[in-house]
């Protein structure tokens, strides 16, 4: 009830649609009501044998008859449409909201999470809404308002009749129940499992260069039909349990016309029940019955709705763990001073990453970040955009914890340049003005040009136009970078994040992307790491982290007069070349 509660607060907004489509199923239901009624009169009519006058009685009957039907196919068209529209609308508004949440949970949030499962609830569990909105609670209604009035026309005939006619609900109420406890775990299990299989074909889809350079497609496509097969297994149990129910409620709905039927013939002799009645009890039976089979139906449907909703709302109820402080302002544009203040940091409760990391660097600065692979250097970059709150310590911008601003105002003056840098299936332009959707074409071109990827894009088929293809798949990794280096000078923010920006480039674009670097160096301030040593000998401040810890800083020439860790690592490169 809690959570029908909440979609119902969602669905307010098309209250007028609702009302509308509720008013036109009220009234299609009273003429389905009334249209018994006229047949049995005119069966009256004709058992009491036809007269001449009886035959307009008749013509009039008809009449109004057709127009009730007629009026019928308004009512129908009423209901049906806007209720559609209303629900639809409500999924667009679900999805939108669902999305919007995802964006802005904290990284933390998607560690466990697989992308297809993710992309399942915001598409395939939200357009389950539809079914709760735009079939299920219309025909609860419906079906409610044709069974509470069916009843008061029966128990008016003949209430001894109607009574008989109620014997087989207690059955029909006790299987819905047995029904639905059973059938909503089914429908749960398959929305996981179908969520898993996305998540599975999202994997592939994405790796499939791997998988065919590796000859692994015979195991994946295994793998793919092994989660693709429990998804069918979990369905089909589902139908099996609804195989059963449907003929069963079914079956009861019969027994209870068999017995008005014989209770009717002894109603007939014994108290002389007229024929018109019996008649008009057989007509209103499929009225009676209907909603009560129908229950089957929407039970299923409903719990199917719920257990989608269900999902959906698992992701609105996620706390992000990065939140603006209830008296956090806007830091404005930073000049780009940068202090971490005896900063700890753990993914997992005791196993900690980053420890007592204190350095400070003044706007306009590089500072460098090296190292061996995973003690972190990513990390201590993630916590100056606040992707991650410091278990310990405070990161300081401009002197002001970053706790102490708005989440949007601080990641509006940083640009980060990642090692596995994302494009976006547009053209050159498009990705470069991304983080700037106001910028001029000559703004773009500028900034292309100061990260050396202007004379690249001439050569492309299209120039700026040409479509770099999903996560930028026709682009070379150094056009990758050097695009991604212009849309973060395009965007001038006071500080830039390169992340192993040359880690996986030829010798001609490393110089490249030396220059780019070099074209924003002392008008930004620069956190750099680097694989490379040879990128970051000219940064004001080398910070070596090893085993979480800040071993050895300084410029590069102290750091070589200290002989420790840094200078075995440039020597070994050096020997390597």
């Amino acid at each position: 009830m809690k959570l029908l509660w909440r979609l119902a607060k969602e669905a307010l907004r098309y209250k007028l649609l609702y009302f509308i489509a509720i008013s036109a199923t009220l009234l299609h239901t009273v003429v389905n009501l009334t249209a018994p009624k006229i047949l049995s009169a005119m069966t009256r009519i004709v058992e009491e044998g036809v007269e001449k006058e009886d035959l307009k009685k008749i013509g009039v009957l008809t009449a109004i008859l057709v127009g009730l039907y007629l009026i019928r196919i308004v009512f129908r068209f009423l209901s049906n449409y806007l209720a559609h529209k209303a629900a639809w609308h409500l999924v667009g508004d679900m999805r939108i909201k669902v999305y919007d949440k995802l964006e802005h949970l904290d990284l933390g949030f998607f560690h466990d999470k697989q992308t297809g499962d993710l992309m399942s609830r915001v598409v395939n569990d939200t357009r389950d809404l539809e079914l709760l909105y735009a079939h299920i609670i219309p025909d609860l209604f419906t079906n409610f308002v044709t069974f509470a009035g069916v009843l008061i026309i029966l128990l008016t005939i003949n209430a001894k009749l109607a009574l008989v006619t109620c014997a087989p609900l207690p059955l029909i109420f006790v299987s819905g129940l047995i029904f639905v406890k059973k059938i909503r775990p089914c429908f749960k299990k398959a929305q996981t499992k179908m969520g898993e299989l996305n998540g599975k074909l999202q994997d592939n889809l994405s790796g499939i260069h791997e998988i065919q350079s590796f000859g692994q497609e015979e195991y994946e496509t295994e793998q793919v039909n092994t989660l693709n097969f429990e998804h069918v297994d979990v369905q089909l149990y589902a139908l099996k349990l609804s195989g059963i129910f449907h003929p069963t409620v079914e079956f009861i709905s019969s027994v209870g016309t068999i017995l008005v039927v014989s209770f009717g013939g002894f109603l007939a002799y014994k108290d002389g029940l007229a024929v018109s009645d019996i008649v008009a009890f057989l007509l209103y039976l499929g009225l009676f019955y209907g909603p009560i089979s129908g229950l089957a139906q929407i039970l299923e449907n409903m719990q199917q709705a719920m257990a989608g909703a269900e999902r959906a709302m698992l992701i609105l109820d996620a706390d992000s763990k990065i939140q603006d402080a209830p008296d956090a302002k806007d830091i404005g544009k930073v000049e780009g001073a940068i202090k971490f203040e005896h900063v700890d940091f753990q993914y997992l409760e005791g196993e900690p990453v980053l420890k007592d990391i204190d350095f400070e660097c003044k706007p306009g600065m590089m500072v460098a970040l090296v190292g061996p692979t995973g003690i972190g250097k990513t990390t201590l970059t993630q916590l100056i955009s606040r992707f991650y709150d410091p278990t310990k310590g405070r990161v300081m911008i401009d002197g002001k914890d970053i706790k102490s601003v708005t989440v949007d105002s601080l990641r509006h003056n940083i640009s980060p340049v990642l090692q596995d840098t994302f494009l976006f299936n547009g053209t050159v332009e498009e990705n470069i003005g991304y983080a700037c959707p106001e910028a001029t074409h000559e703004e773009i071109v500028n900034a292309a040009k100061a990260a050396r990827i202007h004379d690249d894009i001439m050569k492309m088929p299209e120039q700026y136009e040409t479509k770099v293809g999903e996560r930028g798949l026709r682009l070379s990794g150094g056009e990758t970078q050097r695009v991604a280096i212009a849309r973060a000078i395009l965007r001038k923010s006071p500080i830039i994040i390169l992340d192993e920006a040359t880690a996986s480039v030829d010798v001609e674009t490393e110089r490249h992307i030396q220059e780019a670097v070099a074209e924003i160096s002392g008008k930004s301030t620069i956190v750099a790491i680097a694989h490379r040593l040879s990128t970051i000998r000219g940064a004001d401040l080398i910070l070596v982290i090893n085993d979480g810890t800040i071993a050895e800083r300084g410029t590069h020439d102290e750091l070589m007069a200290l002989d420790g860790i840094y200078a075995r690592m440039h020597r070994v490169q050096e020997a390597a070349k």
